[in-house]
């Protein structure tokens, strides 16, 4: 078979292992990244979520940092900064120090959600959460600002960060963040991965309504799902029932770290009928199997949406069949380097 030319990156929630406490979560970060960078990997994103003991990316810029001092070429980024929870300035200011210790090496990924519960979100930025989620537009248009040239700027300024460039991504699972990144002229990153439901449609509007801008001359459109590849269906679909139960995690609202596979037959007992339907319609966007087998979904994936470029992310609870199943979709998509 013929490899599919298409860029792929990663995406890492950073969770915390069964058995294993946060300080691991970040090492197994950290490897991760530096095993994806010697596949050939451009992009390694790092999420942000918060009062979740079971993920340790609540401090996103830092991990990206630790990221990007123990990495050596590839682009380390945010999938995403939640806006709603920071000042434009002061991601400005980070992302804009970071550019200066490693020049040409960061993405800004950004979303308009919390990724938390409206609790936390209140404790986190201590304004109301709902004029901050509609403050986003004009939030990008300053960080935009932020990084432009001196001679754009107003008189609140970022240092470091003014003219640092520094690329931005629109992240969204809706139409709403669609037609945002269309209308500013950014590059678009749909979160298929736990949301697929408006994905057609987003993709769709966002094409349709693309306008060139100073930053993208032509539209540019990311798909994050879940790719769990193995050197067999039958070991994929075992290795699969982890992702499964950490969405049943999310479905439940527990806090379970991220478990073992078990066999098909032990997780059909672990949820009911409602709670399988539910967290399997959250994680359809997943390509699971062989070599073959995962190349065949790419295909046909790639036939119907023509992605730019696709983010995976893999619930993989044994770190080096994690590795090989990134491994294998980057044999699939591209010669190793």
């Amino acid at each position: 078979m013929s490899n599919i030319q298409v860029p792929v990156s990663v995406l890492n929630l950073a969770p915390v292992r069964e058995g294993e406490g946060q300080r691991e979560a970040v090492e197994d970060m950290v490897d991760l990244a530096q095993a994806v960078e010697e596949m050939g990997y451009d992009r390694y994103w790092i999420a942000e979520h918060h009062n979740t003991p079971t993920l340790v990316s609540s401090a996103t810029s830092i991990l990206i940092k630790h990221t990007l001092e123990n990495t050596k070429s590839i682009r380390v980024g945010s999938g995403g900064i939640m806006l709603p929870n920071h000042s434009p300035l002061a991601v400005a200011e980070q992302f804009g120090t970071m550019e200066l210790l490693y020049p040409g090496r960061l993405d800004l990924g950004l979303g308009r959600a919390p990724g938390t519960d409206m609790t936390t979100a209140r404790a986190l930025r201590r304004t109301q959460m709902d004029t901050a989620v509609h403050s986003f537009p004009d939030d990008i248009q300053e960080l935009l600002q932020y990084f432009g040239p001196a001679g754009t700027q107003g008189k609140v300024k970022a240092f470091p960060g003014t003219g640092a460039g520094i690329p931005l991504y629109i992240l969204g699972s809706s139409t709403d963040s669609a037609v945002l990144a269309a209308k500013l002229g950014l590059p678009y990153v749909f979160a298929s991965h736990f949301a697929p439901t408006y994905m057609d449609q987003a993709i769709s509007i966002y094409r349709d309504r693309f306008q060139p801008s100073e930053y993208l001359d032509k539209p540019y459109i990311m798909v994050c799902l879940n790719v769990i590849a193995a050197e067999t269906d039958e070991e994929a679909e075992m290795e699969t029932t982890t992702m499964q139960q950490f969405f049943l995690n999310v479905v439940r609202g527990s806090q379970n770290p991220l478990q073992p596979p078990v066999t098909p037959e032990e997780m059909d007992r672990l949820w009911m009928p409602q709670e399988r339907a539910v967290a399997s319609q959250m994680s359809s966007m997943t390509f699971a199997g062989s070599r073959d087998t995962v190349q065949k979904q790419l295909e046909r994936f790639q036939d119907q949406y023509h992605a730019d470029e696709i983010m995976a992310v893999s619930y993989i609870y044994d770190r080096n069949k994690q590795k090989r199943s990134y491994e294998i979709l980057k044999e699939i998509t591209g010669e190793q380097q």
